[in-house]
């Protein structure tokens, strides 16, 4: 390959949400490393979307420009198998030194990682960080209105004055590596760290870094649940939150915001450190979450696996090509969708991928060529009532053992035999958000008029021609993606 290929930076935390960033408007945030890379060499895409609403689907999806419906990847227990396309193994098979920090979520666990980084990172540094998910007296007691919010709020290290938990130890790890490499090729950091996934918890500073005054209090719960999914009320019902007073609300706000303050500041670290050891200008540098988070709106916190409200399936997404590539930096409006990561990597290090992918690359958004990336995204989620195997039962919340889990609420409308779980798909246009549900009401949004997704009006006779279009753009979306045939053709013998 005759160019020389940039070094490639993935930082890619879990569950943020892209209004948690100050550059798209959100006063109370604290994220000046972000929002200043938008300002002078990157770009932030205000309107990008996952693919689908939790960790694995959308991990396989962005990891291979393939929607979740393409090979089945719509559960946490169904990850990329050896014969699937990974981003991460395509640059290791072309030159990259692939250092992988964090957690998995994409390829299965009996498989390792050989065959797709050169080394996937065991830190040796002292936990002294706090994993919410297992200490859980934060809770309080199983009857209480706290034991199923995951708030927990301000957490201590567990001695001495340092906290360090494990997205500190890999992110420290990682700087660790920029100071002391020196091989000749290109590296790629990946660095899928947990926060701001809720346990909502964080330490100082982070914690009081954020004025409570400038939270905006979450989206009201719905007028009216009946024309929503039926997993939604289910879970309202189950996390017995109905009580919490606003200022319990924004509370919890802040502290996840306090958890995303962290993540800038852990960003901003990573690219003074590619700054001093000379490498900032030769990297490309991709900043996206695989999900968003309820953080308190609809009266509900966490996620789901079949609803599409913008707060779960708008992430952010920020950009900041080499510099050979002439960015006109700041915040594109244009629909992107996760899946077109790979293709933009491609793009950027004139490797070839080998294989059918739904994604287009992002730059010439990036160098202002177009406005306009694509005219619709799409994100899936959900299971046909016979698919038990994707109720994700296999969740430790799930058994017998766990039947108080954090995730219960949730879990236990997924494994039931009725619509709760519905296989569903969204289409969203900048106007409009249409959801299909295969055993429930259909919904239907004007985000201009309604950007809470408040009223459905699938039933609204004015909006009937707009349904007709999206549904026949539905059609066309299905149809373009239903399979991918390889590449490698095979002989036919007679």
């Amino acid at each position: 390959m005759s160019k020389k290929l940039p070094h490639i930076i993935i930082f890619n935390p879990d569950q943020f949400r892209s209004d948690a960033l100050g550059h798209l408007g959100c006063e109370a945030a604290v994220t000046p490393n972000l929002d200043g890379m938008c300002e002078t060499d990157g770009v932030s895409f205000a309107k990008a979307f996952c693919q689908n609403p939790v960790c694995t689907p959308s991990r396989c999806s962005f990891m291979s420009g393939w929607y979740p419906h393409v090979h089945g990847h719509r559960t946490m227990y169904y990850m990329m198998q050896p014969n699937e396309p990974v981003l991460l193994k395509i640059l290791k098979d072309n030159g990259y030194f692939v250092w992988w920090g964090g957690k998995n979520d994409l390829i299965p666990g009996q498989n390792g990682h050989a065959d797709y980084c050169t080394v996937y990172n065991r830190t040796q540094r002292k936990i002294t960080g706090h994993n919410l998910h297992t200490e859980t007296a934060w809770r309080g007691e199983p009857e209480g209105d706290n034991f199923y919010s995951f708030y927990a709020g301000k957490v201590e290290p567990k001695e001495g004055d340092q906290y360090i938990d494990n997205d500190w130890a890999h992110v420290l790890d990682a700087i660790d590596l920029l100071k002391n490499y020196d091989g000749e090729q290109p590296l790629c950091i990946y660095l899928p760290l947990g926060h701001p996934h809720p346990p909502y918890g964080i330490e100082e500073p982070y914690y009081s870094m954020i004025d409570r005054s400038k939270v905006q209090p979450p989206i009201p719960p719905y007028a009216d649940w009946r024309d929503k999914p039926s997993i939604l009320h289910g879970i309202r019902e189950g996390q017995h939150l109905k009580d919490w007073s606003e200022d319990r609300w924004i509370e919890l706000k802040a502290t996840y915001y306090g958890m995303c303050a962290r993540v800038d500041t852990q960003f901003g670290m990573l690219m003074d450190t590619l700054k001093a050891t000379g490498r900032y200008d030769d990297s490309a540098v991709f900043f996206f979450s695989d999900h968003g988070d309820f953080t308190g709106d609809y009266g509900l916190v966490e996620k789901t696996q079949n609803t599409f409200q913008d707060c779960l399936t708008n992430v952010p997404f920020i950009i900041k090509p080499p510099k050979s590539v002439n960015v006109k930096s700041g915040i594109a409006d244009a629909l992107v969708e996760l899946v077109d990561f790979p293709s933009t990597v491609s793009d950027l290090t004139g490797i070839e991928l080998d294989y059918t992918t739904f994604g287009r690359s992002l730059v010439p958004v990036l160098e202002g060529i177009v406005a306009e990336n694509k005219d619709a995204v799409f994100c899936e989620g959900g299971r046909m009532q016979h698919e038990w195997h994707c109720s994700e039962h296999q969740s430790a919340s799930a058994l017998p053992s766990g039947a108080h889990g954090l995730y219960s609420p949730r879990i236990r409308l997924q494994m039931k035999d009725g619509p709760e779980h519905s296989k569903a798909i969204m289409l969203r246009t900048h106007k409009y958000k249409y959801v299909y549900r295969v055993y429930e009401k259909d919904e239907l949004y004007d985000l201009v008029d309604d950007p809470g997704e408040s009223v459905n009006r699938i039933d609204d006779e004015k909006l009937q021609p707009v349904l007709s279009t999206l549904k026949e753009r539905m059609l066309k979306y299905l149809v373009e993606t239903t399979d991918v045939v390889p590449y490698q053709g095979d002989m036919r013998s007679f």
